[in-house]
């Protein structure tokens, strides 16, 4: 049991919440830096720069290298940022904090990236005095990226521990939460099958695949390829997912679809060996399908709980919504603009409202199939209350007297009369009256 003071281990909470994540992947950049520039025999004059630069690539600021904007910057170091922020942000949180205890843990999360990140722009500053290759980037954005990574970890974090006692405290739908888990299921399976059609379209390519490794001789730069290609597929299954529901990709000039096809150079990553290659074919159509499933995942989401018709529309259009909106974040942190080949990333303007459309189509039908919609509970009829009867007051009683019996027991004397003579017992003939007697009697 944890015998420090209730002070002492907030504040270091605190200052895990605040520092955790960021300080882990600076240690990781800065071994990654280290080991590729002593792999290079490269001395270190550049070393807090680059690792600098990259911390703050690995919140999606871009980085400028001779001129040159890299910007599309991977996506899996930066779900690994927002997993670690949620994650530290969760534990440091219980079901029962207060208000307070939450906006500290709030403000924890954001204060020590920020902390960080101005420092880091200060160490690129002054290393670009000596490399005149390396430009500092734009404070806004860079203290912007920063602060949308960490706050998405952050209420995500807290959200997981006191998100339902906050809605059941506020007016918003009881079903805001069914519609949530929703639309993450949605996200969920849309890019999860978005990653099988690629690890499929892979093999299929293998050949342009084993031509992009051939590239270098080298089992280092092998080495580098592969985790290049690990760190950028989640871009790669953002834009496949994009293709499935119907809208667009590009990479440059190059711009790939479910219906068309349009070649161009693309950069010598071996994850995007991936890509189709025209002529289109028809199998590239059966992308549709992964847009199906994954709205069919909404809709049984959305039928968990039957509710009346009004109310089952409305969570999924708020599932749908989110997914999309999510979508449409994840589209835009995994595109940019790629040095001379142009910008890379999804069409923008058809993905989100096509993810909406899928998930609210198919979704629908779904949940009608699924028994999502349920009746509307009758209202019973109030029954009158029965008036109270007036009832008078009635006299009061005056208590019977009653006397007291005289119990069986006792022995009531009675008079024998006057004492015999016992010299002349009387004698029982006297009382006799013959009848002659009686009329001799009468007669005068």
């Amino acid at each position: 049991m944890e015998q420090r003071p209730a002070g002492t281990r907030q504040a270091r909470e605190l200052l895990r919440v605040a520092f955790g994540p960021s300080v882990v992947a600076l240690v990781i950049v800065a071994a990654v830096v280290l080991l590729q520039l002593l792999i290079a025999n490269s001395d270190m004059t550049g070393a807090l720069g680059a690792i600098a630069s990259m911390w703050l690539g690995v919140h999606q600021v871009p980085v400028s290298i001779g001129g040159r904007e890299l910007g599309v910057m991977p996506l899996l170091p930066v779900l690994a940022m927002v997993w670690g922020t949620a994650r530290t942000t969760a534990a440091a949180t219980s079901d029962t904090a207060s208000w307070l205890v939450t906006r500290w843990v709030v403000a924890s999360a954001l204060g020590g990236p920020l902390l960080i990140a101005a420092i880091a722009l200060a160490v690129i500053h002054d290393a670009s005095s000596v490399l005149t290759e390396l430009q500092t980037p734009n404070a806004l954005r860079a203290f912007g990226g920063v602060l949308a990574v960490h706050a998405i970890g952050a209420v995500i974090g807290v959200g997981s521990r006191i998100g339902r006692r906050t809605l059941a405290a506020s007016r918003l739908p009881k079903w805001l939460p069914d519609a949530i888990r929703a639309a993450v299921a949605g996200v969920l399976a849309l890019v999860g099958l978005s990653g099988v059609v690629m690890v499929g379209s892979l093999v299929v390519h293998w050949s342009t695949m084993h031509d992009l490794y051939a590239i270098t001789d080298s089992m280092f730069g092998q080495f580098s390829l592969t985790a290049l290609s690990v760190l950028y597929a989640p871009n790669v299954m953002v834009g496949t997912a994009a293709v499935a529901v119907g809208s667009s990709a590009h990479v440059g000039l190059a711009t790939f679809s479910s219906f068309t096809v349009f070649g161009g150079d693309i950069p010598a990553l071996p994850v995007l060996a991936a890509v189709p290659s025209p002529p289109l074919g028809p199998v590239w159509v059966a992308l549709l399908i992964v847009a199906a499933a994954s709205a069919v995942a909404v809709g049984q989401q959305c039928a968990r709980r039957p509710l009346p018709l009004l109310p089952a529309l409305g969570k999924l259009i708020v599932a749908a919504a989110i997914a999309a909106l999510a979508m449409a974040l994840l589209g835009f942190a995994g595109g940019g603009r790629l040095g001379n080949f142009g910008d890379v990333g999804v069409d923008q303007v058809t993905f989100a409202p096509a993810v909406f459309v899928w998930f609210v189509g198919i979704g629908a039908l779904t949940v009608a199939m699924s028994g999502g919609i349920g009746r509307r509970p009758k209202r019973a009829k109030p029954v009158p209350e029965p008036e109270p009867e007036m009832v008078e007051d009635e006299p009061e009683l005056e208590p019977e007297i009653v006397e007291d019996e005289p119990e069986d027991d006792v022995v009531v004397p009675v008079d024998p009369g006057p004492p015999m003579d016992e010299d002349y017992p009387e004698d029982p003939e006297d009382h006799f009256v013959a009848d002659d007697d009686a009329t001799s009697r009468s007669d005068p």
